[in-house]
C-alpha cells in the first residue's frame, strides 16, 4: 500500500484522500501545479523522507474523513464552487493584502525582516490572477458548460501555463515573508498580513488543484 501512495501523484492523492492537503502544507509539496509528480519524486526533491508522508497519509486513511469528491461532480456545480469560493474570495482578498502589505513596508521598510517588495508582488499577482480569471468565466467554463470538452484544449493549456506561473508567484512570496513566518515582535497590522497571506496562498493552491487535477482532467477526458 505504501508502494502505491509513493508512486502516486500529489494531484491523485490529494483527490483521493480528504485532508491530504493539509500535510502537503505541512510538508511544504505543490500539490497543485506541481501536482504532476509522485509522491516519493516530490518528497526527494525536497529533501524529505517520503515515508514520513505516507504514515501521515495513512492515519489520515483510518481516520476514515469524508468529504465531496468534486470528480463525481457535474461540471456546472464544480465551476460555480470556483467562482463562489475562490474568483470571488480572490477579488476580496487581494486589495487589503495589498494595503497591509504597503503599511506594513512604510513602517518597518528599514529592518531586516521586513518583506520589502511585497505589494508590488501582491499588485502584480492581482492584476495576473485577474486577467486568469476572466479567461476562465468568459471563454472557458462557457464552452464547459456547454458540454464542449475536448475543444477546450488549447484554452486550457494556456490556464495550465498561467497556473504555474501563478505558483511560482507564490514561491517568491515565501521566499520575500520567511514562509510566511512574522518575526516575534511583529506588530499586529504584519500579523494579520501573513494570516492573511496564509488563507490566500492556501486558497489559490486548492483553486488551482481543483482546476488543474479535476475540472480540465475531466473536461479533456472523453466521456461513454
Amino acid at each position: 500500500m505504501s508502494q502505491t501512495l509513493l508512486e502516486q501523484s500529489l494531484g491523485q492523492l490529494a483527490c483521493d484522500i480528504p485532508g491530504a492537503t493539509r500535510i502537503f502544507h505541512t510538508f511544504k509539496l505543490d500539490f497543485c501545479c506541481g501536482g504532476h509528480k509522485s509522491l516519493r519524486e516530490a518528497a526527494l526533491g525536497k529533501d524529505l523522507d517520503p515515508t514520513l508522508i505516507v504514515e501521515a497519509l495513512h492515519s489520515l486513511q483510518d481516520a476514515g474523513e469524508t468529504k465531496l469528491d468534486w470528480r463525481n461532480e457535474p461540471s456546472h456545480v464544480l465551476i460555480t464552487h470556483l467562482l463562489t469560493r475562490y474568483h470571488a474570495r480572490h477579488r476580496e482578498q487581494l486589495p487589503e493584502l495589498i494595503r497591509l502589505a504597503r503599511r506594513v513596508e512604510q513602517v518597518h521598510g528599514a529592518r531586516s525582516s521586513c518583506p520589502n517588495g511585497l505589494a508590488d508582488l501582491l499588485t502584480d499577482i492581482q492584476q495576473e490572477l485577474e486577467g486568469h480569471m476572466l479567461k476562465e468565466e468568459q471563454v472557458l467554463f462557457p464552452m464547459l458548460q456547454q458540454g464542449i470538452g475536448l475543444q477546450a484544449a488549447p484554452p486550457i493549456q494556456v490556464l495550465r501555463f498561467e497556473h504555474d506561473q501563478h505558483g511560482q508567484a507564490l514561491e517568491e512570496l515565501l521566499a520575500l515573508t520567511n514562509n510566511i513566518t512574522p518575526p516575534a515582535d511583529a506588530c499586529n497590522t504584519w500579523r494579520a498580513l501573513y494570516r492573511g497571506l496564509l488563507e490566500f496562498r492556501d486558497d489559490l493552491m486548492q483553486h488551482i488543484h481543483l482546476e488543474n487535477n479535476v475540472l480540465f482532467v475531466n473536461a479533456l477526458t472523453p466521456r461513454h
